[in-house]
């Protein structure tokens, strides 16, 4: 993994060793002797760059993107902010009363936050009941919120 940019806290930046180990000996404490997690440790705490490249993929989970995947990750971001878009403004091209336009898309867009909170809890946390619920929350208070700063502002 090349170097990007990363700035490390200093409690990490002083005891690298430790928070290297705590990444390699994590879930296999019992599969690795502890002598060759400490020569591991040593190994990748000696370097700064190499350790900031270790806690980059292991603690973070990040990766160095790949610079031909911009042009498709941009058209996959618009579509995704187009469509996003169209679910909660759909009811109001087909209604022709604002108010019941309004309902239908509160209902709508909570629905689908609820789809979307529990696909992404499926492929991440595992929990997809949870997920789908704090994401229709979270996001009913975004939209709650933007509702009520538009009609104050306007």
């Amino acid at each position: 993994m090349a170097h990007i940019g990363f700035r490390v806290n200093s409690s990490s930046a002083e005891e690298p060793a430790r928070s290297t180990s705590s990444r390699v000996s994590g879930k296999s404490v019992r599969l690795i002797p502890a002598e060759t997690v400490a020569t591991v440790v040593k190994a990748i705490s000696s370097d700064q760059r190499r350790w900031v490249d270790f806690m980059m993929k292991f603690e973070l989970g990040l990766e160095e993107p790949d610079p031909k995947r911009a042009g498709r990750s941009a058209l996959t971001i618009a579509g995704s902010y187009i469509a996003g878009g169209l679910i909660p403004l759909a009811p109001y091209f087909v209604l022709r009363s604002i108010h019941s336009a309004l309902i239908v898309s509160v209902v709508v867009t909570l629905l689908a936050l609820g789809v979307f909170g529990y696909v992404k809890g499926r492929f991440t946390v595992k929990k997809p009941l949870r997920s789908a619920w704090q994401t229709v929350v979270v996001g009913g208070l975004a939209a709650s919120a933007a509702f009520l700063l538009a009609k104050l502002f306007s």
